[in-house]
């Protein structure tokens, strides 16, 4: 069953939603114009089509929204379980055209701020625009998502999820408004797409629902992307995730303000009676131009922290631009293992290319990464009774 949906309400396409889920699906079609609307639930087989020139607008007050509440997922980021378009528990998900989903966001915040100074978090909950749980063959195809007052899209363990020519930009004075986050998926393409973020714009987790509940994030690729951030381009993992492996990463552009590939562990970032837990291994990263004002690759596990493990990273054909070196730094418990760093090319604004401590088995091939930018000091004489000084 396929519904062109008249009325411009999002009630009206939630009434769409449903009776196509129930006749057994189709397509729910939003011609040009505005469609206001708080919480929208997807529903299997369904495929919601905005075609170019329609707008689905999310509401400005908070209060217009479901909370996205489902006994397998406990875990509440940022304090809001607030959404525009949820779905949970279904499979053969869609939304695809050529229209737009805007959230709003600067509306949900303060904006007395000097001009590119983040605004600050308020006290009421940030929606997200897109969150699906437990989903099996989601696509998302040529929608703009624009202005998500929090994470654009949270998708959490999910499968078979494609994303191509999408656009997903924001605000970038809006903080917590990250592109995509995959949590705990697998099986996952993103292509051909573009972000423009205020935070992170793509981002790997394997968040534990409970201690004894496995998590893992895996074979995710991710290709032909400009990646635009105040923040870091791509983020992978915090200690207490589990398990996040095979996922490539391939022909991106990133520029960002603070850190390019980042994979960091710090005691902040711990749950509770957890000193670390996280295990990376087997990431590629090729064939990307890195524009940064801090490091282009940093990861770091802080002092005290245990993972099980971060090892076989491949960095490849990669030009930098950078303000900070390449950052590699384990600790005592948690060493860094196979990393290769191979045709790397470009300059750093530092007095160093390249840190590394505790890193085992690194392997360094074709560097030739600049970094001749430091502090002028004078010489300063001193007194010594080395015979040359006699001269």
């Amino acid at each position: 069953m396929d519904i062109a949906v008249t009325e411009k309400t999002g009630a009206a396409i939630q009434r769409a939603i449903d009776a196509v889920g129930a006749s057994g699906g189709g397509t729910v079609l939003l011609g040009p114009g505005t469609y206001p609307s708080g919480t929208i639930w997807m529903k299997s087989h369904v495929e919601l089509r905005l075609a170019a020139g329609a707008v689905l607008l999310g509401s400005a007050d908070w209060r217009d929204y479901d909370d996205f509440d489902h006994p397998g997922l406990p875990v509440t980021p940022e304090g809001s379980r607030k959404c525009f378009i949820a779905c949970a528990d279904a499979e053969n998900v869609a939304i695809t055209g050529q229209g737009e989903i805007n959230g709003q966001g600067p509306l949900f915040y303060d904006r007395n701020v000097p001009p590119g100074e983040f605004f600050p978090k308020p006290a009421h909950p940030r929606t997200r625009m897109i969150q699906f749980f437990n989903c099996r063959n989601v696509r998302f195809e040529g929608v703009s998502f624009v202005d998500s007052p929090g994470w654009t899209m949270w998708l959490c363990e999910c499968t078979e999820v494609h994303a191509d020519r999408i656009r997903i930009t924001g605000c970038q004075q809006m903080i917590n408004n990250d592109g995509i986050d995959l949590d705990a998926c697998r099986n996952v393409t993103v292509s051909d797409s573009f972000f423009r973020t205020g935070d992170d714009c793509l981002i790997l987790r394997a968040i534990r629902r409970g201690a004894d509940l496995p998590a893992v994030c895996e074979n995710v690729l991710v290709s032909n992307c400009v990646l635009d951030s105040p923040c870091q381009g791509i983020r992978i993992g915090c200690p207490s995730d589990d398990t996040i492996r095979y996922c490539q990463f391939h022909d991106l552009v990133l520029h960002c303000r603070g850190n390019g590939i980042l994979s960091q562990h710090p005691e902040w970032y711990l749950r509770k009676n957890c000193t670390g837990y996280a295990h990376i291994h087997d990431l590629s990263f090729k064939n990307c131009d890195l524009d940064c004002g801090r490091s282009p690759i940093l990861i770091r596990c802080g002092d005290g922290i245990a993972l099980r493990g971060i090892h076989d990273l491949v960095f490849e054909d990669l030009r930098i631009r950078a303000k900070e070196p390449v950052i590699l730094t384990g600790n005592a418990a948690s060493v860094l293992e196979n990393i290769s760093l191979n045709n790397i090319s470009g300059t750093v604004e530092n007095e160093l290319p390249l840190e590394t401590r505790f890193v085992r088995r690194l392997k360094i091939d074709r560097f030739d990464l600049t970094a001749e930018t430091g502090e002028v000091k004078p010489l300063v004489r001193r007194s010594t009774a080395s015979w040359e000084t006699q001269f």
